[in-house]
């Protein structure tokens, strides 16, 4: 079984809370209980995740050498120039002793429509806001809020809107909603445990 979450902000990718820590997590959603994550979001972040009771499945899906499409619509703070979104697109950005790998890069003009955060972002008057896409075939800790911070963009609000071919948007899916995911939809999410996408 393959379960689509739209896991939502203040949650974090895990069933077990921890020590210390005022976020929630998934075992408050309903999710069928041989389900684990395959792949984790950021407590502060929001949007499709995935959940399987496939053994095996977490490590083909999540091992580097298939590279994988995510694809995340993030809002930063300014609106970045042609160079920044530029600097992104080509990688090479330093993490640690990790540089990112190039990537694909867009503007998304009408911003898109989410539902309002809970609780909602910091909002200065001063300081416009836009909303890019970035298409990485890597995940990184905290990668996607790392390099617009290099690029001068920090990270207001990040939903990964895609796995792969599966999309947010085609499963309709509102907060903190899950569904099965059909035979066919599982099919996908395998091909792509071994590279076939």
């Amino acid at each position: 079984m393959v379960v689509a979450l739209h896991k939502p902000y203040g949650v974090v990718s895990q069933f077990t809370p921890e020590p210390g820590s005022s976020w929630r997590t998934l075992d408050g959603l309903g999710l069928p209980k041989s389900v684990y994550p395959l792949g984790r979001l950021d407590a502060d972040s929001e949007g499709l995740l995935l959940l399987s009771d496939e053994p095996g499945l977490n490590a083909r899906l999540l091992d580097p050498t298939q590279g994988h499409r995510r694809e995340y619509w993030v809002q930063v703070e300014r609106v970045p120039t042609d160079g920044a979104l530029a600097r992104l697109a080509r990688g090479g950005i330093a993490l640690g002793d990790h540089r990112t790998r190039p990537c694909e890069v867009r503007r998304l003009d009408p911003a898109p429509e989410f539902p309002a955060r809970v609780p909602p972002i910091r909002v200065r008057k001063t300081v416009p806001d836009a909303w890019i896409s970035l298409v990485l075939t890597e995940g990184k800790n905290r990668q996607v809020r790392r390099m617009t911070a290099a690029v001068g963009h920090p990270t207001l609000r990040l939903v990964r809107v895609r796995i792969g071919g599966m999309t947010l948007g085609s499963l309709t899916l509102a907060p903190g909603c899950w569904v099965k995911l059909s035979a066919d939809q599982q099919a996908a999410i395998w091909q792509l445990s071994v590279g076939l996408v």
